[in-house]
């Protein structure tokens, strides 16, 4: 695999920049981080609409959240950074995805003015799809019903998706998804998902420690932003050409040997071979253990070993997963 080999995704689009192809079409709204059940369920009577239709389906979206712009010392724990969002949406099967710079003037423009100049001035929308509680415009003044009055005035339709419940009837919200991988409940977070939480990274040249302890990984440093729980992780990671391996995952500062920075690395079994430089998805399928502080090399590499049989014991049970995890495995 060539070194800066990269996963497929949609490529995402500037308003400014977007294609004539993609205008014209039935348009979901919304930060839509995660991807979760609800945004699929949403998503997909995008796709259907558009193909009834005869034109795009496209998703708008916003980078950086409007949270982490109001609140940059606490910024939002993101699932879906814009790489892996574009990655899933491609997945299900929208046509486009065009990203709004979200910046302060940006969130000044009023309500009605995001309607006229961006939605049907530069998108050119034929229907609009947003969820219950979709907020746009100065001051979240822009709600649902604005937005239906509106489309009712200027020639769209609008439909206005509710609530989306998870199996044990609690609502599937990203906040609530953040809280379980911040817990380690990688099992709650992927049934709220409907499918398999995954991060996007490139591989990078660590301080080859793991190789000295005969547990050679490869190493990806995620956002500063990530929430995950530190600890060991059965896992599986998916090259840019399709093949999948599977895995034992630590996300930690490695105490034992004097803590740093937060990375994830991952020791996959039975391969041989060089990763630098290649983009991979690493795709969580069950917690093992937390983080542990071990008082030498001989007591990190017994519990290396056990957590390798561990993880070896979770995947050849764990199955592929949902369809959609099905799928994204075979987007090569």
């Amino acid at each position: 695999m060539p070194s800066g080999a990269r996963l497929p995704a949609l490529q995402p689009f500037d308003l400014a920049d977007l294609p004539s192809g993609l205008a014209g079409g039935v348009v979901a709204v919304g930060n839509f981080d995660g991807v979760h059940r609800g945004h699929a369920a949403l998503l997909a009577a995008t796709r259907r609409m558009a193909s009834e239709m005869a034109v795009p389906a496209v998703v708008l979206t916003f980078e950086p959240h409007p949270r982490t712009l109001f609140r940059p010392e606490t910024p939002v724990f993101r699932l879906t950074p814009l790489a892996a969002k574009a990655r899933l949406l491609k997945a299900i099967g929208l046509d486009g995805l065009a990203v709004a710079a979200f910046d302060r003037a940006f969130a000044a423009i009023p309500a009605a003015e995001f309607v006229e100049r961006i939605l049907v001035d530069r998108l050119k929308l034929k229907a609009a799809i947003v969820g219950f509680n979709f907020h746009f415009g100065q001051g979240r003044k822009g709600t649902p019903a604005v937005l239906a009055d509106a489309g009712r005035r200027l020639g769209f339709a609008v439909t206005v998706f509710d609530e989306i419940s998870g199996d044990a009837g609690e609502p599937v919200s990203s906040s609530a998804i953040r809280d379980c991988l911040a817990a380690g409940d990688i099992a709650g977070a992927n049934r709220k998902l409907g499918y398999r939480w995954f991060v996007l990274g490139e591989v990078v040249a660590g301080d080859r420690r793991g190789r000295e302890l005969g547990f050679p990984t490869a190493n990806i440093r995620l956002g500063s932003d990530c929430r995950l729980r530190h600890g060991i992780y059965a896992v599986r990671m998916q090259r840019a050409g399709g093949e999948v391996l599977s895995g034992v995952a630590s996300f930690g500062r490695r105490p034992t040997f004097g803590g740093g920075p937060p990375v994830l690395e991952v020791f996959l079994f039975d391969f041989s071979g060089d990763l630098y430089g290649e983009e991979v998805a690493v795709s969580f399928v069950d917690w093992i253990r937390l983080e542990l502080t071990f008082s030498g090399a001989a007591e990190l590499i017994a519990a290396m070993d056990r957590d390798s049989a561990s993880a070896r014991d979770i995947l050849a049970t764990a199955g592929p997963g949902s369809d959609l995890d099905e799928t994204l495995a075979g987007m090569a």
